[in-house]
């Protein structure tokens, strides 16, 4: 096989697989290869999810699918690299299962251009390694980016929780240096980034010495141009007073919190080993809106977890009902192999679960319109990130995370103040507030 030229990322699952995508693309780039489109490149990443089962077998559709894509246009044969969670937790039974070239783990991307070397040699390559962020010192600069930008700051997980693969794919918890963090920051900024979003798996936990999230969110705060943070994914057992009080004394971090709950009933999280309670969530969100009034609340919930009952998943509506989600995430339970939950025998069935997600669902959309309607005639900044489908329209992002869709003479990465004029179910109308002579 020659060498290849071209490549393509496609990225599935969480956001901080985007950021992987972002970086694995910088670092193909960086080789000399030029991005394409997939039915064109000579070599596809596919960097992969394994939260829930369907994202797994998704990945294997799309191998079949894309060999088919490209024999149909062009008669060759691309260059196949599996990468992330699946990549991590299957190994070697992919190139059982299916004709790839690479498989590559998520701490072990930024071997990429050796394993293609290989590859294109001739040698299937496997690298599952799980090194301590090493690949962050091996990855080249950040280059021109969006106004809103991912950056990674804390990696694995150490709570596990008896449904998750997270401890297994991405590994114990730990942080990247505070030095490095402030580093990339910069150089995002430097790129284009007006927003940063700080990732990790329990992106709340991360700490180096005496110092906690709270204490690198402050210091960014004072990066020239970075006008906005957020953080993503926090777990309720991390989320200390200083980060609390953060969200009351930092103007740049954003008002918004996605703090994953999962059940609203105490059996189930215990079962689930979930660290809280229903009783101890809700307190800790009263801690938050004490101290920030206006945050909007994003949660993850999971219906049908082995044993749940009618009464419990009643406890889950219930907490919805009570905190009033601004944006929430709901799925169905998915056993997924090696996990405590998978070998439980009370396994819900799947037609009870469907019925549940659409209940679930149907209480979680009706709070995010309640949600963005309340917003109607508060006056605020949007950053604008993309070009919408009308002419001159832009859609841009309110501090609440809420898609706003702006009509006017302004450029993406610009921040405009705007009134909300009209709520939708998934998004906002904003008019361009025009100040008044003085």
């Amino acid at each position: 096989m020659s060498p290849p030229k071209t490549f393509h990322v496609k990225s599935f699952g969480c956001q901080m697989n985007v950021y992987d995508g972002e970086r694995m693309a910088e670092l193909m780039a960086a080789q000399g290869l030029t991005q394409a489109d997939a039915v064109d490149a000579d070599v596809v990443v596919l960097n992969t999810c394994h939260i829930r089962e369907r994202a797994t077998e998704k990945v294997y559709s799309d191998i079949g699918r894309l060999r088919k894509d490209q024999r149909r246009k062009s008669g060759k044969t691309p260059m196949i690299a599996v990468a992330g969670c699946v990549a991590q937790a299957e190994g070697e039974e992919i190139f059982t299962r299916a004709k790839v070239d690479i498989v590559v783990g998520p701490q072990a991307y930024h071997n990429l251009p050796e394993l293609v070397a290989k590859a294109a040699a001739g040698t299937p390559s496997l690298d599952t390694d799980m090194p301590l962020l090493s690949k962050f010192g091996a990855l080249p600069s950040r280059r021109k980016v969006a106004p809103s930008a991912f950056l990674t700051v804390q990696e694995g997980c150490d709570k596990f929780c008896t449904y998750c693969v997270v401890p297994y794919t991405r590994g114990a918890e730990i942080s990247r240096p505070f030095a490095a963090i402030v580093d990339e920051a910069k150089a995002l900024v430097d790129a284009g980034a007006r927003e940063i979003t700080l990732l990790g798996q329990n992106v709340n936990a991360w700490s180096e010495n005496e110092r906690g999230l709270h204490d690198l969110i402050r210091d960014l705060d004072r990066i020239p141009g970075l006008a906005r943070i957020r953080y993503t994914t926090s777990h309720p057992n991390d989320m200390t007073q200083g980060l609390i009080d953060a969200h009351r004394d930092i103007e740049s971090l954003m008002p918004f919190l996605h703090l994953p709950v999962q059940a609203g009933s105490d059996r189930v999280l215990k079962a689930m080993n979930r660290s809280h309670t229903r009783d101890s969530y809700l307190r800790l969100l009263d801690r938050v809106r004490e101290v920030r009034p206006d945050i909007a609340l994003s949660g993850d919930f999971i219906v049908g977890f082995p044993g749940e009952t009618d009464a419990e998943f009643a406890d889950t509506l219930s907490l919805v009902d009570a905190v009033g989600y601004a944006q929430a995430y709901s799925f169905k339970y998915s056993p997924r192999p090696g996990t405590p939950a998978a070998s439980i025998v009370e396994q819900v069935p799947e037609s009870v679960m469907d019925e549940r997600l659409q209940r679930l669902q149907a209480a979680l959309n009706r709070d995010q319109h309640a949600f963005n309607a309340a917003t109607v005639g508060r006056t605020c900044t949007v950053l604008l990130e993309r070009t919408g489908k009308l002419p001159g329209q832009l859609i841009g992002k309110s501090p609440w995370l809420q898609s706003v869709h702006l009509i006017g003479n302004h450029a993406i990465g610009d921040l405009v103040e705007v009134t909300l004029a009209a709520a939708g179910p998934n998004s906002l109308t904003g008019i361009e507030r025009i100040a008044e002579a003085a």
